[in-house]
């Protein structure tokens, strides 16, 4: 072998073609992964490292897609149904809802302005009962919240405005045994005034539609009633308790304040979802980045073996390298070619790893499916299914990290290489 490299040496420079990495430093370096005789530990090391690797690259980018994923589906969900943006009165009550909520959606980037009335009571029938969470809206408007419109699984939201029907969450639907058509009791503290106090008001209403959004406390807690009806059902004098506001950007929702504020034309309170669920998503950020320099660890525990590999690989081959040496190779082409052999262990494990993450973040769901039918409970974990969404920028962070680890732990035993003196190394081999 080492023979054949002299040949191509002395043929390389005959042509003046000795430039770095040139052509016979890559096929030395391909030969030396190979096993043969006292070689075959080097490439059960050099196996091993690549496995290490693609391991650590694919779970990385698979961790890191699935929590993309729950970001994604729980702001989709929580904000999709709450709004972007909350208007409250500082002043005086919001009597004026109509055109202030008018004035709002005209705002550039608005989608929507919401009027609405907020409150709790207790739902029941004859199989049950649970607090649940009271919403008037107009009919028209609930048309807009695709959380809800989009997901009725029974009855419509047609003519939603001209009876007194509601619409309720599937889970609640599940616990009180009701089905659209069926009967709902709504009961709440905030009844008529009278002599002797504010009086309980109990009410029933029908099912009109059962709605799904895949978020069990919403699902199980939300009922929607007309505005109207629930203006007289909470005791409130033509007025509203808020007014959300969907915008196009809800990531870019901080710039919203000041054209808003301009359009109310009147005193009111902005708050928007950052701040109402600041410490829910940056406790799921706090985790993310946690979770990258946890798995990071196993990608650098793999090119450990790199170097614990060409260490190997340079005690076995030190006579090779002397012979290499005394026919014209210099330092810096002995130290190229371990470089190389550290290099393309870095890239197969990488790519693998790559193609290891992107195969398993696409077929997540059926995998779960498969290996674990029963194990994801949608109330313990808000959502039915495990969500991934691949972020290009974080997996090219995570190949080109990898490839910059890899690179790095080939420098020591490569330089090693290099300062191999030869007369040394034929007695050592």
């Amino acid at each position: 072998m080492a023979v054949s490299a002299t040949g191509m040496i002395g043929r390389f420079r005959s042509k003046g073609a000795t430039a770095p990495f040139a052509g016979f430093e890559w096929l030395i370096a391909g030969r030396y992964l190979r096993a043969r005789r006292r070689g075959g530990g080097v490439s059960v090391v050099a196996f091993f490292s690549v496995l290490g690797i693609a391991l650590g690259v694919g779970t990385l980018i698979i961790v890191l897609s699935v929590m993309n994923g729950f970001r994604t589906e729980l702001l989709s969900k929580i904000v999709g149904i709450n709004g972007h943006v909350f208007v409250t009165p500082i002043d005086k009550l919001f009597t004026d809802y109509t055109d202030l909520s008018d004035r709002l959606s005209k705002v550039a980037g608005v989608r929507a302005a919401i009027p609405l009335v907020e409150g709790q009571a207790f739902a029941s029938s004859p199989y049950g009962g649970s607090g649940v969470l009271v919403r008037g809206v107009k009919g028209e408007d609930l048309d807009k919240i695709a959380a809800i419109s989009k997901n009725v699984r029974g009855g419509t939201l047609e003519g939603f405005d001209d009876g007194s029907g509601v619409a309720i969450g599937r889970r609640l639907a599940d616990t009180l045994g009701l089905q659209a058509g069926d009967q709902i009791t709504l009961s709440t503290p905030k009844g008529a005034t009278t002599p002797f106090g504010t009086a309980p008001r109990t009410k029933t209403y029908a099912v009109k539609a059962i709605f799904e959004i895949g978020m069990t406390e919403f699902d199980s807690t939300f009922v929607f009633m007309p505005l109207a009806e629930s203006q007289a059902f909470f005791n409130r004098d033509g007025d509203v308790s808020l007014i959300e506001i969907y915008v196009d950007k809800p990531d870019f929702v901080a710039e919203m304040r000041e054209p808003l504020e301009m359009a109310a034309e009147r005193p009111v309170l902005l708050t928007d979802w950052r701040q109402r669920n600041r410490t829910f998503f940056g406790a799921l950020e706090v985790e993310r980045n946690v979770m990258f320099l946890i798995l990071s660890l196993i990608v650098v525990v793999a090119t450990l073996n790199i170097i614990s590999g060409l260490i190997l690989l340079v005690r076995d081959k030190s006579s090779d390298i002397a012979i290499l040496r005394t026919m014209g190779a210099t330092p810096g082409t002995v130290m190229r070619v371990f470089l190389i052999n550290g290099a393309l262990i870095g890239i197969v494990g990488t790519l693998a790893g790559l193609a290891l993450g992107i195969i398993v973040t696409l077929n997540i769901k059926p995998i779960q499916r498969v290996l674990f039918p029963g194990a994801w409970d949608p109330t313990v974990r808000f959502l039915a299914e495990i969500p991934a969404e691949m972020n290009p920028t974080e997996i090219t962070v995570v190949v080109l990290t990898s490839f910059a680890l890899c690179l790095v732990a080939t420098l020591y035993p490569s330089w090693r290489a290099a300062r191999l003196d030869p007369v040394q190394a034929l007695r050592y081999g």
